[in-house]
């Protein structure tokens, strides 16, 4: 199905800046199904008067896994978790207005879905974990690392920009045109029709979601370098997040060295060639290899 667009490309894009799912009704051929993994097992838990959702998959040290904007666990991960639960128990939550999470009377905000993650985890007995976001949800695991830095091990941030600096030009035109009759037919439309709660609040939650794009967190260079935590850092080359500011992010977390003349930088960069920022998420053949190395490395200091 070819997606429904406003006048200009941009003016969808900007609210689906941190999108964790394909447009249009249909996915693309596949050579093969991921496996399916360990059995997963679901729950809720309130939080900070959330009924918020979440899942967990397989054994081991703690993964969360957070999502895309007007996305869900499914669509973000589907091709992903099944691997990354082999060797670690991973946790996926849906953040407010999301999935199977409720909306409530307050608005999305990135600082507030951080505050809510880290109270489910608190709710379900899990201490320091390690993170991987992808999109919106990269920038929930980043304010995580800043106002709950003794929670995170290790952060995977996947299309990821520290402020709207790092977006290319455009990409925030026109998110006031958004209705939604645009997304009419679209899989953003279908998962949340299927899943909400209320799926008659759609119109409502597509308005928050325009507000929460227009008010991103912008995070100072001097926070992002004071930053402990080990990080992967995840783009693709045709991404919604420009090469060079992927790299700017990568040099303040210590990486940009020679690395034969200079101890090896606890963060890494992967850009994963011929992809978008959509198809990101549907590369397995690249991050399963990369990721779980990563977060299986000892941790600076431990040998």
């Amino acid at each position: 199905m070819t997606p429904k667009f406003l006048p200009t490309a941009a003016a969808v894009l900007a609210v689906l800046l941190f999108a964790g799912c394909r447009p249009g009704g249909g996915q693309p051929a596949e050579p093969a199904a991921p496996p399916a993994g360990p059995p997963v097992q679901t729950g809720y838990a309130q939080v900070n008067g959330l009924n918020m959702y979440y899942e967990t998959q397989g054994q081991g040290r703690p993964l969360v896994l957070l999502h895309g904007s007007l996305s869900t666990i499914e669509t973000s991960f589907g091709k992903l978790r099944p691997g990354l639960a082999q060797s670690r128990q991973v946790i996926a939550v849906e953040q407010q207005g999301y999935g199977h999470t409720g909306d409530i009377d307050r608005p999305l905000a990135i600082e507030q879905m951080a505050d809510d993650t880290v109270a489910l985890l608190d709710r379900i007995g899990v201490g320091n974990a390690d993170f991987f976001g992808y999109s919106m949800g990269s920038s929930v695991a980043l304010q995580i690392a800043i106002r709950h830095p003794e929670k995170v091990r290790k952060l995977v941030l996947a299309a990821v920009s520290y402020n709207n600096s790092g977006f290319h030009p455009g990409m925030l035109d026109g998110i006031d045109e958004l209705k939604p009759e645009d997304l009419a037919g679209t899989v953003y439309e279908s998962e949340y029709l299927a899943k909400a709660p209320d799926p008659a609040h759609w119109p409502v939650f597509l308005e928050k979601t325009k507000d929460l794009d227009q008010n991103s967190p912008e995070v100072p260079a001097e926070t992002i370098r004071a930053i402990k935590a080990p990080v992967q850092l995840i783009a693709a080359d045709s991404d919604i997040v420009t090469p060079e500011h992927t790299v700017e992010l990568f040099r303040l977390l210590g990486g940009g060295v020679m690395g034969d003349l200079n101890p090896l930088p606890a963060s890494q960069l992967l850009v994963v060639p011929g992809t978008s920022h959509i198809g990101l998420v549907d590369r397995a053949d690249f991050l399963l290899p990369a990721i779980p190395p990563f977060l299986d490395a000892p941790m600076p200091g431990e040998g």
